[in-house]
């Protein structure tokens, strides 16, 4: 394979066998404040995240203020921004300023620290503090960026929203001429946070994923509400989720409505580790605590009457009943044992076993 199979982020080992990866992106949610982004922090820690990330762009560098005017008006889910994009933009910068803050941050309460870099000065700039490297859907097109970010050797989340399956193949195929450490990430890049998201989300795209690429880890950035979808996600085979978190999903900001908050985010993980716990490991085997249940739910070939050494077994003298015991002939032997003869006294009720008979 060009890819490897299980990725590391810092001491954090993911693939197929291992538990899902959660990562709580703060995103804009900060709303300009380095307290409310330390606290956030704080919270996706106690909260279950394994990894907390951070969104690092600036205004002039990832929109142009004067082509988001001449579409005339704000589409999608920007169009109840009160502000124009690039005002919004602005607004919701991540001070590069606090990065040191931010980072220790992360550490003290044991947490890893991402960012998705919507530059290059941000990538430089992040370089000797992330594990691993973010590449937002919007940027799947820009192959240079990619290219800069798989040479830096490190695991690449590569999003796949709002793209179809040539940029995908584009996108993936600049990050393997760099890097094996990638892990693919479905997603829909819809922020209106409704219920009709649930029809174009297309779970079902990770199953292509792993038929066009089988054995790469798969992820799935949702913005859908609740974590339907991550349940979803992580049943056919995802073990990177990353979500948008909050601390109040009533507060005003363009991300807060759609996060996860504290109480959500621990149900997500609850729920999600059941489900992993469910889903096994996929050989059919009677399972430890179905031992008894086999026995008493399962039939085996019982005598009708009181049968004598030497007598020969025919098909009314035995009939299939429960309870099963362990050496009981299951009823598909009955072919097998008729004309038998019987090596031992039985009487009318008991269980037939391979050593009543002769051989």
């Amino acid at each position: 394979m060009r890819y490897d199979n299980e990725i590391f982020i810092n001491d954090r080992k993911i693939s197929l066998e291992t538990k899902t990866y959660f990562i709580a992106d703060i995103a804009s949610n900060h709303d300009g404040s380095l307290d409310r982004a330390k606290k956030l922090i704080c919270l996706s820690k106690e909260s279950g995240a394994d990894a907390v990330k951070f969104q690092h762009f600036k205004a002039n560098k990832i929109v142009s203020d004067y082509g988001f005017k001449s579409l005339g008006k704000n589409i999608g889910h920007q169009s109840s921004w009160d502000k124009s994009v690039f005002e919004i933009y602005q607004q919701y910068e991540c001070s590069r300023d606090w990065n040191d803050v931010l980072i220790a941050t992360a550490k003290q309460v044991g947490i890893n620290f991402l960012t998705t870099p919507y530059d290059l000065e941000a990538v430089e700039m992040f370089d000797n503090y992330l594990p691993a490297y973010k590449i937002g859907s919007g940027d799947i097109t820009w192959i240079d960026f990619i290219d800069a970010i798989a040479k830096k050797g490190k695991p690449v989340l590569l999003a796949t929203g709002a793209s179809a399956q040539e940029d995908v193949v584009r996108a993936v195929d600049a990050v393997l001429k760099h890097n094996r450490q990638i892990i693919l990430m479905q997603c829909n890049t819809n922020y209106t946070g409704t219920k009709e998201t649930f029809h174009h989300i297309n779970l079902n795209v990770l199953k292509s994923y792993w038929i066009q690429y089988p054995q790469m880890i798969l992820g799935l950035s949702d913005h859908s509400p609740g974590h339907a979808a991550v349940l979803g996600g992580i049943a056919l085979g995802a073990r990177v989720i990353e979500k948008h978190f909050t601390d109040d999903n009533s507060r005003s900001g363009p991300d807060h409505a759609f996060s996860m908050n504290p109480d959500t985010w621990r149900e997500m993980i609850e729920k999600s580790r059941e489900l992993e716990f469910a889903l096994g490991d996929g050989i059919k085997r009677i399972e430890r605590n179905e031992t008894d249940t086999a026995i008493v739910q399962r039939r085996c070939l019982r005598l009708t009457k009181n049968m004598n050494p030497g007598e020969q077994l025919h098909k009314g003298d035995l009939e299939a009943l429960r309870p099963a015991p362990k050496g009981g002939l299951e009823p598909y032997h009955l072919k097998n044992v008729m004309g038998k003869t019987l090596v031992i006294a039985k009487k009318a009720g008991d269980a037939i076993t391979i050593n009543d008979i002769e051989e």
